[in-house]
């Protein structure tokens, strides 16, 4: 008798995939998205615009201004106004980056593709503020130019060079991608857009009215800790004792964001999606 021999079966490829193949796919996820570019350029036109329009305002008032008032006037931090509205549109993409699959229920396909969880999640935060650094650095330089091709009519126009020009164009950019990323950590572990939303305002907008509400010596010695106003530290020239240093202020709310992102890859594990 002769033995049968049998073809060989060619095993299954169980191969995960690595960071960077993860890596690519939250690209591909992120900029495939309609929303992601309104809200971006939303944010860019809002740094920009609301430079161009303040100053001009500020132009045209300039000779009704008292002495005390020029005297004060600083341009830099004027110029980046619009740092206020940007932060807006980039807490809520930062939100939406994450909650956005689970409403539609493709955070399931996305963790069966890649298993590993938490490295998906760093992928998104790494990919997202890879992306809003680099609009938010554009907008703030886009912003101080602006601001300062206006105001420069009246000669009180200041440059890139002058002290602290820089760290508060180069620092705004850097507050909003870190504004980001505590909105993206949020809104892993919420889940919720409406939620994760009202948390990330909640934060950076009510609690520091609520703080502003306490007796003066209670503000001072709170206040300066809350993550917005540390974070914002960076994007100041005057400092005093009821704000931090600009690094020390930005390094507290990076520690925000990263504990955010810590404890949403330490439950992202133990939820089912």
């Amino acid at each position: 008798m002769t033995a049968t021999v049998l073809p060989s079966l060619t095993r299954p490829d169980t191969t995960r995939p690595i960071a960077p193949d993860i890596a690519r796919s939250e690209w591909t996820k992120l900029r495939s998205v309609r929303s992601t570019y309104w809200t971006l350029v939303t944010a860019a036109a809002a740094m920009i615009g609301i430079a161009g329009l303040l100053s001009t305002v500020y132009i045209n008032r300039y000779d009704t201004l008292s002495a005390a008032e020029k005297l004060s006037f600083n341009p830099i931090t004027f110029s980046l106004n619009g740092l206020l509205l940007a932060q807006l549109a980039i807490g809520v993409l930062g939100v939406l980056v994450v909650t956005s699959e689970y409403s539609t229920g493709m955070i399931r396909a996305t963790f069966a593709a890649a298993p590993q969880r938490r490295t998906v999640l760093a992928a998104k935060a790494a990919v997202f503020a890879a992306v809003v650094t680099v609009v938010g650095i554009a907008a703030s330089f886009g912003a101080f130019f602006v601001g300062q091709a206006i105001l420069s009519s009246k000669g009180i126009s200041a440059g890139i060079s002058d002290p602290g020009a820089l760290r508060a164009v180069l620092g705004a950019g850097l507050y909003l991608a870190v504004l980001g990323l505590l909105a993206l950590g949020l809104g892993t572990l919420i889940r919720h857009s409406a939620g994760a939303i009202a948390a990330v305002f909640g934060l950076i907008f009510v609690l520091p009215g609520i703080v502003a509400a306490l007796p003066s010596s209670w503000n001072h010695a709170i206040s300066k800790y809350l993550p917005s106003n540390a974070g914002q530290a960076v994007v100041r020239t005057v400092h005093d004792s009821t704000s931090l240093s600009p690094w020390a202020g930005f390094g507290l709310f990076c520690a925000y964001a990263a504990v955010a992102l810590v404890v949403a890859g330490l439950t992202l594990g133990r939820r089912d999606a």
